[in-house]
C-alpha cells in the first residue's frame, strides 16, 4: 500500500485519537489537574519523542523561516488547547468537541477564500451534511448555563482553523516529524504561559492525573496529531475538513458510556449524518479518470 493510499485510515484514526482528547482531560480534571496544565503536559510530554523522531528522519531540517513559522503554528495550536480545555471544564463533552471539529470547515473554507484551493461541488456538500450533523449531535445540550463553555470552544475552533491552515501549507515542504516537533515546541511554550497567567497547579496532584496526561500526551498528541499531520499532506483540506468532524462522534460516544451524557435521538441522527457527510466528500474528492 502506497504512503498516499494509507492518508485516509491514518487521518480517521487521528480524528479517533484526537476525539478521545476531551475524555482524557475531564478524566484529568477528576484528578487536580487544570484545563491548562493537562494541555502543557499532553505537549510537554510528547515532545522529547517528538524531537527524537525529527533528529532520526534522513529529511532535511525546515529553514530557519519554516522553523519559526511552525513555532507560531504552535502557538495557534497552544491558545487553541488552552480555550479548548476551559471549554471542555464548561460544558459538555459533545458541545466543546463539536465547536472544536468546526474549525475544520473553517480551515476548508479559508483555504479556498485565501490560496483559491479548489472545492467541488461533492465535497462542499458533504462539509454541509457533516456541518448539520454535527449541529444535531448537540440538539438540546446547550443552553444559557453552558453558554461561557460554549464561547470558548468557538474561539478554540478559531485558533485550531489558524494552526490546521498553517500546517496544511507548511506540510508540502516539511516532514511530518519537523512539523510536529517544532509546532509542539511552540505549543509547549505557550501553554506554560497559560498555565502561569491562569495560575493553575502545574504537577498533578495523584498518580491518577499524571496517568491521564500520560495518555493524553501519547493517544491524543503523538497519536492523533501526528497521523493528521501526516495525512494532510495527501488530502485536500476540505475533504480532510469533513473526516475531522469524526471527533465529536467519537467523544460523544464516550461521554455517554463514562459520563452518562446520554445521547437521544437527535444526537444519533447527527452522528448518521456525520458518516454520511465524510463518505460524501471522499467520493467528491476522487480523482476524476
Amino acid at each position: 500500500m502506497s504512503r498516499g493510499r494509507l492518508a485516509l485510515p491514518a487521518l480517521l484514526a487521528g480524528a479517533c485519537g484526537i476525539g478521545l482528547a476531551p475524555i482524557l482531560v475531564r478524566l484529568a480534571g477528576l484528578e487536580a489537574v487544570g484545563p491548562a496544565a493537562a494541555a502543557f503536559w499532553r505537549l510537554a510530554l510528547a515532545l522529547p519523542f517528538l524531537a527524537a523522531w525529527s533528529r532520526l528522519q534522513a529529511a532535511p531540517p525546515p529553514s530557519r523561516l519554516d522553523a519559526f513559522l511552525l513555532v507560531l503554528a504552535g502557538l495557534f495550536f497552544a491558545a487553541d488547547l488552552a480555550f479548548w480545555h476551559e471549554s471542555i471544564a464548561r460544558t459538555r463533552v459533545a458541545n466543546a468537541t463539536l465547536l472544536a471539529a468546526l474549525a475544520s470547515a473553517l480551515a476548508a473554507l479559508a483555504s479556498w477564500a485565501l490560496f483559491r484551493d479548489r472545492l467541488r461541488v461533492l465535497v462542499a456538500a458533504g462539509l454541509a451534511l457533516a456541518i448539520g450533523g454535527a449541529a444535531l449531535l448537540m440538539r438540546g445540550s446547550a443552553g444559557t448555563r453552558h453558554l461561557a463553555g460554549d464561547l470558548l470552544g468557538v474561539l478554540a475552533a478559531v485558533f485550531y482553523a489558524a494552526y490546521l491552515l498553517s500546517v496544511g501549507r507548511l506540510r508540502a515542504r516539511c516532514s511530518t516529524a519537523a512539523v510536529m516537533a517544532w509546532s509542539g515546541l511552540g505549543a509547549t511554550l505557550g501553554l506554560l504561559a497559560a498555565v502561569g497567567i491562569a495560575r493553575e497547579r502545574l504537577l498533578p496532584a495523584t498518580p491518577a492525573g499524571w496517568t491521564w496526561v500520560a495518555a493524553l500526551a501519547l493517544l491524543s498528541q503523538l497519536g492523533g496529531q501526528t497521523l493528521i499531520a501526516y495525512a494532510l499532506a495527501h488530502l485536500s483540506m476540505a475533504f480532510s475538513a469533513v473526516s475531522l468532524l469524526l471527533q465529536p462522534l467519537v467523544a460523544a460516544g464516550m461521554a455517554w458510556a463514562l459520563f452518562g451524557e446520554a445521547l437521544g435521538p437527535w444526537q444519533l441522527a447527527g452522528g448518521l449524518l456525520i458518516l454520511s457527510g465524510i463518505a460524501a466528500a471522499r467520493i467528491g474528492d476522487l480523482p476524476k479518470p
